[in-house]
């Protein structure tokens, strides 16, 4: 109930800083008595994905809490499970700031973050801390610095020390504010990226005696037969889901409203019908070979519904949280089947 309150002094800070006194906050209060300003159980069925089992269909998308934070805060918010990250094997400080900016007409965001985090090492410690229980994905990256023909070897890196600590890893190829990183997406850079990934997750898996899924996070750019051939080389490399969409450096939806010229990933409802496109096509492509965590522009039960009817079986949130608060999770679970 306080949420309309604080996001009225959130709005009126710049957009980075009020993100992270966000963070701060729920880092400090997890846990405590102060927790009650955020937690709510949610009241809708479990679902079981990936030979995981989700308290509900509601995550946390990537890119909120990067260096895993304040996981507890979110599970005890009600998420069903937390995506932490994007997170690279070295810390990186990302782009130049100001580097976040909100499109308030369309309740929108647009980041050019650059995957600033404080690195894998660091991330590993904060998983390791963490008193949830609740399943925790991890979205990695490859440092700025690092090649194209390089990069397998930063995902390498990040799965091997994140395999023991997370629920399951998803690989982030399709982030706009990384130089190149969206070319990972097509032709024999993907092929072999996929081949490296799996051999690994097979090695490691018989190294710690259990299985940690991995998903690959895709563009809302994409055109249809370049899905098409995603999915077809996510089948082929026996990946374990697929995260549709992250952010869109289209900007048609929003063209000449304030900041929509700055360089990025546009976020919130503006990608919503994007994010759905992909979600469609590639739920008609493979069906159920492959799971689809539906992220992008959901502000509302209503546009939850739509990528549920489309083919996705579990649903994340970030710029709709940040505008609605932690009741759109509620109206989410509300109308959830």
């Amino acid at each position: 109930m306080l949420y309309p309150i604080i996001a009225k002094c959130l709005m009126l800070m710049d957009p980075e800083r009020a993100h992270d006194l966000t963070l701060r906050f729920l880092k400090e209060t997890a846990n405590t008595p102060l927790s009650f300003l955020y937690d709510q159980s949610l009241e809708t069925r479990k679902v079981e994905l990936m030979g995981l089992e989700f308290p509900n269909p509601i995550g946390l998308a990537a890119g909120l809490d990067k260096d895993g934070e304040a996981i507890d805060a979110f599970h005890q918010m009600g998420f069903g499970h937390v995506e932490v990250g994007t997170v690279t094997p070295e810390p990186q400080p990302g782009n130049t700031k100001p580097r976040m900016f909100r499109i308030k007409p369309q309740q929108a965001l647009i980041n050019r973050m650059g995957f600033n985090n404080k690195g894998v090492d660091n991330l590993v410690v904060n998983l390791k801390s963490r008193k949830s229980k609740g399943v925790v994905g991890v979205n990695i990256g490859k440092n700025k610095k690092t090649s194209l023909k390089e990069s397998k070897f930063d995902y390498l890196a990040c799965l091997e020390k994140l395999y023991p600590h997370a629920s399951y890893v998803t690989v982030n190829i399709s982030s706009p504010n990384t130089k190149e990183l969206r070319s990972l997406q097509f032709g024999e850079l993907l092929s072999e990226l996929l081949d490296t990934l799996k051999e690994k997750q097979d090695k490691l898996a018989r190294s710690y005696g259990f299985y940690v899924p991995l998903a690959l996070k895709i563009s809302p750019d994409l055109s249809e037969e370049e899905v098409i051939r995603i999915a077809l080389k996510l089948v082929e490399y026996q990946i374990d889901a697929i995260v549709a969409t992250n952010t869109t450096i289209n900007r048609d939806s929003v063209s000449g409203l304030q900041f929509s010229v700055e360089e990025g990933g546009l976020s919130g409802p503006p990608v919503k019908k994007l994010s759905d496109t992909i979600i469609g096509c590639l739920s008609k492509e493979i069906g159920d070979e492959i799971p689809i965590i539906g992220v992008g522009g959901i502000n509302s039960a209503s546009d939850a519904r739509d990528k549920l009817n489309l083919g996705a079986k579990l649903l994340q949130l970030y710029t709709g949280l940040i505008y609605q608060g932690p009741e759109l999770l509620k109206a989410i679970s509300k109308a959830y089947p």
